[in-house]
């Protein structure tokens, strides 16, 4: 799963130059969590990229309300083509999310000082400014009051054997170049597809951080201090 990330938009201009000639206006946010408001990558209208603010847990057009019953911050890469809530997206309103970094949370047979049996590593990219995830994204409208809410969620498939370690489930990784096919409207179904194994398209590093982490409200860039030696994770297909 991907239920973390870290946010610091100074790095991730530089990635968002290469892409597609944007620069990430902020704010950064060292712990950002689910149905917290993030900037995301899409096409527009005109099919010209933009950076948009949306919520991360994705609300399906057709539902009666938003709501957190279910987790609808990640979506499955091996069904999203089939799952209701995910399926047109996937087909039609596809996106970009840059990230400087995620969490996972690994098992440790020790418990932390919180009580918790589960150590956080934060997986940051050793070289490149930033990551690029895939994700799909809808938009609901209260039929109400006529306000439009856009939300996203990010694809994960089952982890490659370098981070295996850390968690059963990754982040769908995009490279520079699969990141301009996932935005395009006109990608095949089997163009699609090909992306969304465990592919590792830049060297990571897999570091441990305290957890001061856990607590979603910490959003200071404590999250991120290194309290261990980094594993290395080579660059690799899926």
């Amino acid at each position: 799963m991907c239920g973390r990330f870290n946010v610091e938009s100074d790095p991730l201009s530089k990635l968002l130059l290469e892409l597609v000639q944007l620069r990430h206006p902020g704010p950064d946010n060292h712990n950002a969590a689910p149905t917290e408001t993030i900037m995301v990558l899409r096409l527009d209208d005109q099919g010209e990229p933009e950076l948009v603010p949306m919520r991360w847990w994705l609300t399906p057009y057709w539902a009666k309300e938003p709501g957190s019953r279910y987790a609808m911050f990640n979506a499955k890469s091996e069904t999203v083509d089939k799952a209701p809530a995910f399926r047109e997206p996937f087909r039609k309103r596809r996106c970009v999310v840059p990230v400087s970094g995620f969490y996972e949370w690994a098992k440790s047979s020790t418990r932390s000082s919180d009580g918790k049996s589960r150590l956080p590593y934060y997986i940051r990219p050793q070289e490149s400014p930033g990551l690029l995830l895939a994700g799909v994204w809808d938009h609901w409208r209260n039929r109400a009051t006529g306000e439009l809410l856009e939300s996203f969620a990010i694809l994960t498939t089952q982890a490659g054997k370098a981070l295996e370690f850390v968690h059963t489930r990754q982040p769908v990784l995009l490279s520079l170049a699969d990141g301009r096919c996932w935005l395009d409207p006109d990608a095949s179904a089997d163009q699609l597809k090909a992306m969304l194994g465990p592919a590792i398209p830049v060297a990571l590093d897999a570091v441990p951080v305290s957890s001061y982490v856990n607590n979603a409200r910490n959003k200071e860039s404590r999250c991120i201090e290194p309290i261990g030696t980094p594993v290395a994770v080579s660059a690799g297909p899926a």
